[in-house]
């Protein structure tokens, strides 16, 4: 039992698997199980537990195109801008501002917004493995021109749009359960089938490892690299639709804001090195739940908003620690003198 369990916990998902649940449990001892309650209100379910799932699906799927970046050894920080973009093109085609020659065409204005993040993606790509500028300074750049572009692209308004359609993306329901919970299913699923079954994924921690060896070895790195920022950019543009959706309209100064360090941040906690190498798509998926988590835990029990930058920094530093070689030798040691403290006494 005891060799099971040591198994099963040297799984990388193993520990945010853990956290995620122990975050369920307090909230439901703190709210005497209220935190678990789900109601079906016209065949829909609602709850608490919904709403983690429903409002953290752009950032799990922020996190699994982040880190694919990071496995590299790379950062992508533009993916909020790619969001505001991805928004403001898809609204102002349903508006009707941009390319009124479509009619408001719901699919045309989702399509155009991907091929956007995939262009966006193909940037960073290009500038990180052709350029050879250093990975957060090539994405700071869209970071800094994105909003403009998407300031440009709405002419500097907040578009609101009326479509059902479109708000489906968000606000929808298939079989009682939110229909973002699908996209992410989907595309997860999609990204994970690639990685795993493929030899994609074993290049991924080669080139995280030591890119110049992997280079050597015959594997095409500037390639993959492109690969992979453009998958980024990608899925930055879905998470783009599904918060535009969320609030009807292109709001180009706040979509996605911040939200590249909420991503970063998931994936850290899901147990990939930010350094690059071994990295786990599942765990940071799990990682984003946590995040979103300690967010409906602080609102949940009434607690200012100030608060969650607070533990998320607390998070970062458990994180830093915690990958710090120097640091866990130096706990070993303490610990080990304590015992022979212990043992003397």
């Amino acid at each position: 039992m005891k060799s099971k369990l040591s198994k099963l916990s040297q799984n990388q998902a193993f520990w945010p698997v853990m956290i995620f649940l122990a975050i369920i449990l307090f909230n439901t001892i703190m709210t005497g199980g209220e935190f678990l309650k789900i109601t079906i209100v016209d065949g829909h379910f609602y709850g608490r537990i919904i709403d983690i799932f429903r409002n953290g699906g752009k950032l799990m799927i922020l996190a699994a195109g982040m880190t694919m970046v990071l496995a590299t050894g790379g950062t992508d920080i533009s993916v909020g801008s790619v969001m505001a973009i991805s928004g403001a093109i898809a609204c102002s085609v349903i508006k009707g501002n941009l390319l009124p020659g479509l009619n408001g065409s719901v699919a045309m204005a989702i399509i155009l917004a991907v091929c956007a993040g995939i262009l966006c993606g193909l940037w960073n790509g290009f500038l990180v493995s052709k350029i050879k500028i250093q990975p957060i300074v090539a994405t700071m750049i869209l970071l800094v021109a994105g909003r403009g572009i998407a300031q440009l692209i709405t002419n500097g308004k907040i578009i609101t749009i009326t479509s059902d359609a479109y708000y489906f993306i968000n606000g929808g329901y298939i079989l009682g359960l939110p229909f973002p919970l699908y996209i992410v299913i989907f595309l997860v699923g999609l990204l994970l089938i690639f990685v795993t079954k493929t030899a994609f994924g074993l290049f991924l921690e080669s080139i995280g490892c030591n890119p110049l060896a992997s280079k050597f070895a015959g594997i095409k790195v500037d390639i993959y690299l492109l690969a992979i920022y453009t998958i980024s950019g990608a899925f930055a543009s879905v998470a783009g639709l599904i918060e535009s959706a969320g609030i009807k309209g292109a709001d180009c100064n706040n979509a996605g804001l911040n939200i590249e360090l909420d991503a970063i941040l998931a994936v850290a906690i899901g147990g990939t090195n930010l350094m690059g190498g071994r990295f786990s798509i599942f765990s940071s998926v799990i990682g984003a739940l946590i995040v979103q988590s300690i967010t409906t835990t602080v609102l949940a029990l009434g607690v200012p908003a100030a608060y969650i930058r607070v533990l998320k920094a607390v998070l970062i530093i458990v994180i830093c620690l915690s990958q710090s070689s120097k640091f866990k030798l130096s706990l070993g040691k303490m610990l080990a003198g304590k015992r022979k403290e212990a043992a003397a006494v």
